[in-house]
């Protein structure tokens, strides 16, 4: 029996699924500075092409394995290309490297949040300046708030005392209170006494 074909049918022209191979292409000629030619054959029967610097002249070196002749004018094109894509390539790694510590450092900080729940728990000393800055900027917000609940407080309470702060709320007013607390000074809840 014969197989019958479905006839003439329309190919649809969808996104290419797997793209790997273009930019493999377009990398390798970025990085390395490399001469290469893709050619791809669709479904359709169509032929694709890619190339750097264009396909005919990689495709022509390779049929005649001669390359095209030398003359000042094209080798200082090529130096000069070169030389832009040594720089753009060290531009590249040096981002790819700044991006990749930052990566690892947000890495560190979601396990830390995950593992203690709070960044502003962790000791002064591993904190960064942001982090700092955020730390000095949320105590000040704290302290702001604390005062102003205290004199709503002696507002409410009528207290006739004026409002103190931490560190003259508790320090002893005569010699004998103060040299009973020790070394420690005016903080009574220190462990050490005389």
């Amino acid at each position: 029996m014969a197989k019958r074909s479905k006839g003439r049918q329309k190919v649809d022209m969808v996104k290419m699924h797997n793209e790997s191979n273009l930019q493999k292409a377009s990398e390798l000629c970025t990085l390395c500075g490399a001469e290469i030619a893709l050619v791809v054959f669709s479904p359709g029967k169509k032929v694709y092409s890619f190339g750097h610097p264009c396909v005919d002249s990689v495709v022509d070196r390779f049929l005649t394995r001669n390359s095209p002749p030398n003359n000042d004018h094209n080798q200082l094109i090529v130096a000069h290309r070169n030389a832009s894509v040594r720089d753009l390539n060290m531009e590249l790694m040096n981002i790819e490297g700044i991006l990749q510590m930052e990566k690892n450092r947000g890495e560190a900080l979601q396990a830390r949040k995950r593992d203690n729940g709070h960044w502003w728990e962790a000791p002064i000393e591993e904190l960064n300046f942001f982090q700092l800055q955020q730390l000095k900027e949320a105590m000040e917000c704290i302290k702001k708030k604390v005062e102003r609940e205290a004199q709503n407080q002696q507002m409410v309470t009528g207290n006739a005392f004026p409002f103190l702060t931490f560190g003259s709320a508790l320090a002893p007013t005569d010699a004998r209170a103060r040299s009973s607390y020790g070394s420690c000074g005016s903080f009574p809840f220190c462990l050490t006494k005389n």
